[in-house]
């Protein structure tokens, strides 16, 4: 298999094949994020490389591969019919495959049509993972995210409509302490718009040579302390009133708040408000993030 530029996955996909369909972010402006800023540009890989890939991939793994992760930023920019290919070839190569899945904004995947969605289901993609970061339109704004909570808000609906699972990402503290109140409340009401499969929790990390890290060294960003970001967590889950599973699978949290809404809604608020009752000292330090 053939890889270029940075190959991230998510960590639920820590199982997959690794199949790249993309290189680099097609937008590559946030200000939170490092991961493409020094290229390569984005470009889509031939369809026939793809392809050749998960034929290798079958030569060295046989055919009883479970699930595939398509990198790399923004795999849904492709085209609907590029990536419904890709994706019938590697159910023809792998019989017992159960899951397909990509990263993708919704920036690019409200330029899908009900159509593509649907065909992009009937093809074998089961999930993307989309990164919503926050609720507030204006830290949305000021993170150069390159869309708005409504338009987030469409994007996701459309594709669980169509029958993909969406795994949404939420950043705590990414308002600082300027914004923690209107993130994490506006981040719960867009959630509930949403309705997604998977609420996955990451806390705020200044990356290297991002222009958030130079904001907070200036002192334009303020950090949210650990207990603000765990204020933020009850603030989310007393919220959301539709079934989902949280998930804090990421080194950059303070707590493993983990479990099913809503039955586990007690457990988890009563795990946060432990939390609290701990002296901030007892939490991870501050550091700055270089990955």
């Amino acid at each position: 298999m053939r890889y270029e530029g940075p190959i991230y996955r998510p960590p639920s996909e820590a199982g997959s094949l690794l199949i790249q369909a993309t290189v680099g972010c097609p937008h590559n402006k946030c200000a939170f994020c490092m991961v493409y800023k020094k290229g390569p540009p984005f470009k889509i890989r031939p369809v026939p490389e793809v392809k050749a890939d998960l034929d290798q991939a079958r030569l060295i793994y046989g055919p009883e591969v479970k699930s595939v992760f398509y990198p790399a930023g923004n795999t849904i920019a492709m085209s609907a019919d590029q990536l419904a290919e890709i994706c019938r070839h590697a159910r023809r190569l792998f019989p017992t495959l159960e899951r397909q899945t990509v990263y993708g904004s919704a920036k690019y995947l409200v330029r899908k049509n009900p159509a593509e969605l649907v065909a992009l289901v009937e093809s074998g993609l089961t999930r993307i993972h989309l990164g919503l970061e926050s609720g507030d339109d204006v830290i949305l704004a000021v993170t150069k995210k390159g869309a708005d909570a409504a338009t987030q808000v469409r994007a996701c609906r459309a594709a669980i409509e169509a029958g993909l699972e969406v795994s949404v990402y939420v950043v705590l503290g990414l308002g600082g302490r300027d914004r923690t109140r209107e993130h994490a409340q506006d981040t719960a009401e867009v959630l509930n718009r949403i309705r997604p499969h998977f609420v996955r929790l990451r806390t705020f990390v200044p990356k290297t040579n991002t222009l958030m890290l130079h904001q907070v060294r200036r002192g334009l960003f303020r950090m949210l302390s650990p207990h603000g970001v765990l204020q933020e967590i009850i603030t989310i889950i007393k919220s959301l009133d539709f079934p989902t599973q949280i998930v804090s699978d990421h080194y950059t949290n303070y707590l493993d708040v983990t479990g099913r809404l809503p039955q586990d809604r007690p457990r988890l608020l009563a795990l946060v408000a432990d939390g609290l009752r701990r002296p901030e000292t007892d939490f991870r330090p501050f550091f700055i993030g270089t990955e």
